[in-house]
């Protein structure tokens, strides 16, 4: 599996890919393919040719997320990973749409992303790529992926919310699914209109009246992160190399790494500061370090292993 590289936009630039006159309108299925085709099939799930590529993912990309999904009926891990993410984008109603495209009927659109093997996921946001994952994963890994991506959507202004385009797969029909937990509402509004000070207000408001909820905790990190990285100094870098006991620097790099995807070079720094420093300031790195656990969840297997590694640096 290649590593995801949770950047800024940009290294592949896809809408040159024009849709022709008189192609199927947006949500509609791919060449007449059953929805999900090899069993993947829900309420943000599209099938894409090429044909409805322009209208399906790049215009759709300047609102919500689009994760594009290369696969084939002959690729047994193809089949497997489909319904994983077909589950997973109902599970998270419209915070993406999961576009499907059988590179066996679309093999222009599988060499125009450089295809070479499936499955390979993509994400694209405003029209630009940003890479996943390549080859089949079950649900905890792929929920990382989706999560970190959508950290760096909104980082890019990216904060839509798409409607359903079709019935649930496995599930009730979209108007009768669970409604979203009032509870959190005006936080996710807030985050809808890039109101990230909003949020951040509204998710404190939260952990007053209810200290150890876990949604609002992680929801408070996350918005914190993304309002950090925002106006990144260009040397930052460039302080934290040369100078180990800038304690801000450290933490903005390892901030930066995070949005990046670069999750472990993130722990390891701040660990490797907490063991350089003394004080309130080794504090403050730990209590930076226990945000950025938040923010991947306590589940994650590399912040479990990285607790362990925090523990030792201060004992």
């Amino acid at each position: 599996m290649s590593q995801s590289n949770f950047s800024r936009p940009g290294a592949i630039d896809l809408s040159a890919l024009r849709k022709p006159a008189g192609a199927p309108a947006p949500g509609s299925p791919a060449g007449g393919a059953p929805a999900g085709g090899g069993g993947a099939a829900g309420s943000y799930v599209l099938n894409v040719s090429e044909p409805t590529f322009q209208s399906d993912v790049i215009e759709r990309s300047l609102q919500v997320p689009v994760v594009v999904e290369f696969w084939s009926p002959r690729s047994q891990a193809s089949v497997a990973l489909g319904p994983v993410l077909a589950a997973l984008s109902t599970e998270y109603a419209g915070k993406f749409l999961l576009a499907r495209i059988d590179i066996d009927a679309n093999p222009q659109l599988a060499q125009a992303v450089g295809v070479q093997t499936v499955p390979l996921v993509i994400a694209v946001l405003r029209g630009q790529v940003v890479p996943l994952f390549q080859g089949a994963l079950g649900e905890p890994e792929a929920r990382q992926y989706l999560d970190q991506l959508l950290t760096v959507a909104v980082a890019n202004g990216i904060t839509g919310r798409a409607e359903p385009v079709g019935p649930a797969a496995d599930g009730p029909a979209a108007d009768e699914e669970e409604p979203p937990n009032p509870r959190y509402e005006k936080a996710e509004n807030a985050i809808g209109t890039g109101d990230l000070d909003g949020a951040i207000a509204a998710y404190e408001e939260l952990l007053k009246e209810t200290p150890n909820d876990a949604e609002a905790k992680s929801g408070l990190a996350r918005v914190q992160l993304v309002k950090r990285t925002q106006d990144v100094p260009a040397d930052v870098r460039t302080r934290a190399a040369d100078n180990p006991a800038d304690v801000e620097a450290q933490m903005l790099v390892a901030d930066v790494d995070l949005m990046g995807g670069h999750v472990d070079d993130a722990f390891a720094r701040l660990i490797a500061t907490v063991q350089a420093t003394a004080g309130d300031e080794r504090n403050t790195v730990r209590l930076h370090l226990l945000e950025l656990f938040e923010v991947v969840g306590a589940d994650d297997e590399r912040v479990v292993k990285a607790r362990r590694r925090l523990m030792a640096a201060l004992f």
